[in-house]
C-alpha cells in the first residue's frame, strides 16, 4: 500500500493518546487530538501541553486539540486511544464522522467487560467497513513522549496495511514491527495487565524478587496457553506485544496495573486503591479474562487468583497460599 495517511485523528487525550498524537505530528502532518472534556482541550490548545496527563512534553505545532468530535471528519487514519471499556461508546459516537475504508488502529489494551469481546471484534461490530489494526508493545507514554528508544508491534490482517501504517507513524526513536496476528497482539496487551496486578501485589507484600520473577515466568505461561487457545501465533506471544509488554508492565510503578497491585499488597483497601490508581485496565479485564479462560478450559491460576482478590472472594494471603499449595507438575508453557 502507498497511501500516505496525511490526516490523522487520535481519539482520547490521555497520556498515551497524547504521546501518539505527537508521534503522528512529528513529520509536520495535520493531527487532530480529540478530548472528551472541553476544558482539557481548551487548556491544551492554549498551553500547548497536556499538563494533566503528559506534563513537560510540548505538543507538536501541527497537533490540534479539540472536544468537537466532528473535527475528525476527513481523517484518513484513526487512532483509538480511549480506554478499552469506553471504546464501543466513543466509536458509536464517531461513526458518522469516519469515512468508509479508513483504518482504525486500536491503541487500548483490554477485553470488553460487558460482552466478553476482544476489541477488534467490538470495532468490527460498529465499523464493519473499516479495517481494524492493533498497536501494542512495551511502551510507556512518557518514554515515547520524551523521545526514548521504543519498539512496538502494529498488527492488521493485511500485513501490507500494517507496514504502511507503521511507516506513517515511524519516528527515529520508535521502531515498528509488523504482524498479521491481530488476535495475538491484542491478547498479549490485555492479559499482561492482569498479571502485572499479581506481580505488584507480591512486591507490595514483600515476597521478594524471586517470587516476582516466578510470577512473571508462570504468568507468561498462562498468557501463552490462553493466546494459543484463541488462535494466537506462539511467535507473537514471545514478541513485543506479549513477553515484552509483560516484562515492562510487571517491573515498573509507571504501570498503573503494577502500582495498583503494589498498593493492594501493602494493605491499601480495595476501594481506596482503585480510587488512587486512576484507570486500571487490568482490573476491568480480569473477570472477563478469567471467564474466557474457563470457557476454553485454559488453566490460569494466577489470573484467577487476582480475580478472586478483586472480587473479595479470597484475601491476598489466602490467594498466595492457594497458589503455593498447588500440586507440583512438569514445567511447560502449553
Amino acid at each position: 500500500m502507498t497511501k500516505g495517511f496525511d490526516k490523522v485523528a487520535v481519539l482520547g487525550a490521555g497520556a498515551w493518546g497524547t504521546a501518539l498524537a505527537n508521534l503522528a505530528a512529528h513529520k509536520g502532518k495535520c493531527v487532530t487530538l480529540w478530548a472528551r472534556d472541553a476544558a482539557q482541550a481548551a487548556a491544551m490548545a492554549d498551553g500547548r501541553v497536556n499538563a494533566n496527563h503528559l506534563p513537560g512534553i510540548p505538543l507538536a505545532l501541527s497537533l490540534m486539540p479539540t472536544a468537537n468530535l466532528a473535527a475528525i471528519a476527513g481523517a484518513d487514519l484513526i487512532l483509538a486511544a480511549v480506554p478499552a471499556q469506553a471504546l464501543r461508546d466513543v466509536m458509536k459516537q464517531a461513526t458518522s464522522h469516519i469515512g468508509a475504508g479508513v483504518p482504525v488502529v486500536i491503541c487500548a489494551k483490554g477485553i470488553e467487560r460487558s460482552s466478553g469481546l476482544f476489541l477488534s471484534d467490538v470495532l468490527g461490530e460498529i465499523l464493519p467497513q473499516n479495517p481494524p489494526a492493533v498497536l501494542s508493545g512495551p511502551s510507556f507514554a512518557q518514554d515515547v513522549g520524551k523521545g526514548l528508544p521504543t519498539a512496538i508491534t502494529l498488527a492488521a490482517k493485511d500485513l501490507a496495511l500494517a507496514e504502511s501504517l507503521g511507516q506513517r507513524l515511524a519516528v527515529p526513536w520508535v521502531r515498528f514491527y509488523y504482524s498479521s496476528d491481530v488476535r495475538g497482539v491484542e491478547i498479549g496487551g490485555a492479559a499482561k495487565n492482569v498479571l502485572a496486578i499479581a506481580v505488584g501485589i507480591a512486591a507490595g507484600r514483600g515476597l521478594g524478587a524471586s517470587a516476582c520473577a516466578a510470577l512473571i515466568a508462570r504468568g507468561f505461561a498462562e498468557l501463552t496457553r490462553f493466546g494459543m487457545a484463541y488462535g494466537a501465533e506462539p511467535g507473537t506471544l514471545m514478541g513485543l506485544s506479549g513477553l515484552g509488554d509483560l516484562v515492562l508492565t510487571c517491573g515498573s510503578a509507571q504501570s498503573r496495573n503494577y502500582a495498583f497491585g503494589l498498593a493492594l499488597g501493602q494493605g491499601t483497601p480495595l476501594e481506596e486503591a482503585i480510587a488512587g490508581a486512576g484507570l486500571v485496565e487490568g482490573a476491568q479485564t480480569c473477570p472477563v479474562l478469567a471467564a474466557a479462560a474457563h470457557s476454553k478450559g485454559v488453566e490460569m491460576p494466577i489470573a484467577s487468583a487476582v480475580d478472586a482478590v478483586l472480587t473479595q472472594k479470597l484475601s491476598i494471603d489466602a490467594a498466595i497460599g492457594a497458589l503455593l499449595a498447588r500440586p507440583a507438575k512438569p514445567e511447560r508453557l502449553s
